[in-house]
């Protein structure tokens, strides 16, 4: 195995109840060097026990193509000579049911708007390319079943 991928998920009960299930889903995800996020339940999932202002599942799956997309696309534009002065990836994700009737984050849609500056300018199918390749090398895209598409966005210079 090439690399290997650590993340904590913790979750306490405290003081509350437990089997009438009206317990809070707030837990605490840790990464690398003790990174602590905030992780809770889908509120549209559990409405009235989630705590909306932390992260949940579906929102962190979406997040994870969008983000390895976005760092191949820098590393992609960085090697061809195009300077990138910001990326910004308004990702969404839609749930659908599968086969089964089981619901599953079934399309991942990406559109990064983009803000190139310096004298090396892009054209939109360079931009295509970059992202074509981005996506062909993904790990993330590449390891789920989710259909990923990028909606390419005209370039923006500065």
């Amino acid at each position: 195995m090439a690399h290997a991928y650590r993340a904590t998920v913790l979750w306490r009960r405290d003081r509350q109840d437990f089997t009438d299930n009206r317990y809070s889903r707030g837990h605490v995800w840790r990464f690398d060097e003790g990174l602590e996020v905030p992780a809770s339940s889908s509120p549209f999932v559990v409405p009235r026990h989630s705590v909306e202002a932390a992260i949940d599942p579906e929102e962190a799956f979406v997040a994870s193509p969008s983000s390895c997309h976005m760092l191949f696309f820098l590393s992609f534009a960085a090697r061809a000579g195009f300077t990138i002065d910001s990326y910004e990836d308004q990702a969404r994700g839609e749930m659908a049911k599968n086969d089964a009737g089981k619901l599953y984050v079934a399309r991942v849609t990406l559109r990064p708007v983009i803000v190139f500056s310096g004298d090396k300018r892009p054209a939109e199918a360079d931009i295509a390319a970059l992202h074509h390749r981005s996506h062909e090398e993904c790990f993330i895209a590449n390891s789920v079943r989710t259909e990923v598409v990028t909606e390419i966005m005209p370039p923006q210079f500065a």
